[in-house]
């Protein structure tokens, strides 16, 4: 006598909780975050510190000291076309300018007058201050009726000035190559206020560098 087999006998219950026999479930990834978020997140510190750091000098360059360079050859000897100077802007803030302090400044009225940019920058030599008196005579500059010693010109002044007097709040200025300046004997006297600062120190050239 056969025995057929139960058809019910070779279905195998699969367990859902069997890991071996349960069906593999993948859990999705995160999505990748955009190539410049990324960089931003990267580099947001360094950015930071460079805005403080261009703020810093920026805060410096208006209120402490700025570079200039010389345009022209009105100073010569002391300086040169092209030299590079470093200006300092806060001590004219606690003390008046002084007799031979160089000085970078903005045009007065009368340059401006005659087409000169506002912030068109000149360097002279201080001569005169408040209430001095100022001229030229026979190749020598005479401050209160004194001749100065001034070894540091080109060469003696080939014109003359009659004596003038410095108004309050203006000083005058010459460069030191005397006969090719446009300065206070040409167009008078320079308000204090248009004084950017006191040019202290020469950064270039570097065999030159050292205090002006």
């Amino acid at each position: 006598m056969t025995v057929d087999k139960d058809p019910a006998a070779e279905v195998v219950s699969v367990s859902p909780e069997d890991p071996e026999t349960s069906p593999s479930v993948t859990t999705p990834s995160a999505p990748s975050k955009p190539f410049w978020t990324t960089l931003w997140q990267q580099q947001r510190e360094n950015i930071k510190i460079l805005a403080i750091a261009l703020s810093i000098a920026l805060v410096l360059r208006l209120f402490v000291a700025e570079p200039r360079y010389i345009p022209s050859n009105s100073m010569e000897p002391t300086l040169h076309v092209g030299d590079r100077l470093l200006v300092e802007k806060v001590s004219y803030r606690f003390h008046p300018p002084q007799t031979g302090d160089i000085v970078v400044f903005y045009p007065p009225p009368q340059l401006q007058k005659l087409g000169y940019e506002p912030h068109q920058a000149f360097i002279k030599r201080v001569i005169g201050l408040p209430g001095q008196t100022v001229a030229v005579h026979r190749g020598k500059v005479y401050l209160d009726g004194v001749p100065r010693a001034e070894a540091y010109i080109a060469e003696a002044p080939q014109y003359e000035m009659i004596p003038v007097t410095v108004p309050p709040g203006h000083l005058f200025v010459m460069g030191d190559n005397r006969n090719d300046s446009n300065d206070s004997h040409v167009w008078g006297f320079l308000p204090i206020e248009n004084l950017v600062g006191h040019a202290q120190f020469r950064f270039w050239p570097l065999s030159e560098m050292g205090q002006v």
